[in-house]
């Protein structure tokens, strides 16, 4: 039945006008998916990465700072819809504060940029269908954007979701979107070529490409980081940051024992049972931040070599076809990481950079910080912290998950500047002017009020103090 599968998966990408690269590359993932592969990666099979380069040991020059930000284009991943947050359009129109989205923060951080380097930085965008026609109409309000007549984005690829049982594309009537799925981010490198910006860049004379996820808002051009990359010489690089006990999540840079390449394993390769492994900050005391640099035209060798299919790590996502409905039918996703690259460029490296590169927003937790006075939002579109500490935020995911719960029951922040710690159990509301004092832990079983200018502090059941 696989043969068949991919033949009708082949076909369904075809018809949908999918890129003939980007057919032959699920392809090559569908052969790995249909032989057993896993993905997965043991950690007997690899050797922790203990002693990176650091970007506080390099000295780069404003002169080569600038000269390397000159020929280097910013691309943001920006695919998501923010669904977990309860968003039905782009995460990135999302307001982070001050008025301001992730999109206006982001233009402002590049065109300050250009001014302070005098630097072309052109910024583009990897959309989705889902979110492409939202964020070219926000993008309106900054015309300078464009430079060299270089488009603000390119697509993402689609591909079918596959039946669990027979690695058919999955068919679901009752909403047939939902039968597709994008490819991970690993679609990067596929759709640069396919979309025609890779040869674009090249052309226009740029060499260099800074990546990140549109919602890490720390990731802002760096003349160091430019200039650093530049002078290495090296195809590729991944910016890592110190774990903490914090740092669950997330993938890791390893060496493979059978050939001492560095390689990237993420949550998804990791079997459950050496999850602890992975976890452990101790064992992998570095993680991997998803912003990564690379040689435009060294990408295009690879690809040229490998007629566009990088050959990325498969992970296989196992998942519902309705992922609001977990009894509706298993279906397998095949995907790809971008930083998984990192082990297809021969003189692949890395570089350990300052915790403020990597400020995500991946639930309301995040987002309640960033809008806090724990960061001030300068005019270069810079998130500056204020203290020295970061709290750690926790909110009762049933009443704050979603945005619109979130937003209503705290319009205001509170100030978390003297906070080591914010627990939230219960359906609580947030008066102004409230502050968190050290460890605040608030439970309820009814919905309660905080007035206006509370200061909590400890632990407080069922009322504010």
């Amino acid at each position: 039945m696989s043969e068949e599968g991919l033949a009708a998966a082949r076909q369904k990408m075809t018809e949908a006008g999918v890129d003939p690269v980007a057919v032959e590359v699920f392809t090559s993932y569908y052969h790995q998916l249909e032989t057993g592969d896993t993905g997965l990666i043991r950690e007997d099979t690899i050797s922790p990465l203990t002693d990176p380069p650091m970007l506080d040991d390099v000295e780069v020059s404003e002169e080569q700072a600038a000269q390397a930000l000159d020929k280097t284009v910013i691309i943001k991943l920006n695919g998501g819809l923010g669904t977990s947050m309860g968003l039905d359009r782009a995460k990135s129109l999302l307001e982070v504060r001050d008025g301001k989205s992730f999109l206006d923060i982001i233009a402002t951080q590049v065109l300050s940029a250009r001014k302070t380097f005098g630097a072309r930085l052109p910024l583009m965008f990897m959309n989705s269908f889902n979110t492409r026609e939202d964020t070219l109409k926000a993008l309106k309000k900054y015309p300078d954007l464009v430079v060299d007549g270089l488009e603000l984005d390119f697509l993402q690829d689609q591909e079918p979701k596959l039946d669990a049982e027979t690695l058919a594309p999955v068919t679901w009537p009752k909403n047939p979107s939902l039968e597709w799925c994008p490819p991970g981010h690993g679609d990067l490198y596929t759709a640069l070529l396919g979309s025609g910006v890779l040869d674009h860049l090249l052309e226009a004379g740029y060499k260099y490409a800074s990546v990140s996820n549109g919602d890490n808002l720390g990731a802002v051009p760096d003349g160091r980081l430019a200039g650093w990359f530049a002078a290495s010489g090296a195809p590729y690089a991944a910016e890592l940051c110190r774990r903490t006990v914090n740092d669950k999540k997330g993938g890791h840079l390893a060496i493979r024992k059978s050939d001492g390449q560095l390689i990237l394993r993420d949550t998804a390769q990791t079997p459950a049972e050496e999850m602890d492994y992975f976890t452990d900050e101790h064992r992998h005391p570095f993680f991997h931040t998803n912003n990564l640099w690379f040689d435009l035209e060294a990408l295009k060798r690879v690809l040229d070599q490998r007629h566009g299919v990088m050959g990325l790590q498969l992970i296989r996502n196992e998942k519902a076809v309705d992922p609001k409905d977990s009894s509706s039918t298993p279906v397998i996703q095949i995907e790809s990481a971008m930083g998984g690259a990192i082990e297809v460029f021969e003189g692949a490296t890395c570089i350990c950079v300052d915790r403020s590169r990597f400020l995500p927003v991946k639930t309301t937790n995040e987002l309640l910080l960033l809008r806090s006075d724990v960061y001030d939002l300068d005019d270069s579109g810079h998130l500056v912290k204020t203290t020295d500490e970061t709290c750690a935020i926790d909110l009762d995911k049933a009443f704050y998950k979603k945005l619109g719960d979130f937003t209503e029951r705290i319009p205001e922040p509170p100030s978390l500047r003297r906070a080591t710690s914010l627990t939230v159990t219960g359906d609580w509301t947030f008066g102004a002017g409230v502050v968190v004092d050290g460890d605040a832990s608030l439970v309820t079983e009814t919905p309660k009020i905080i007035p206006d200018g509370t200061v909590l502090t400890g632990d407080i059941p069922g009322g504010a103090q």
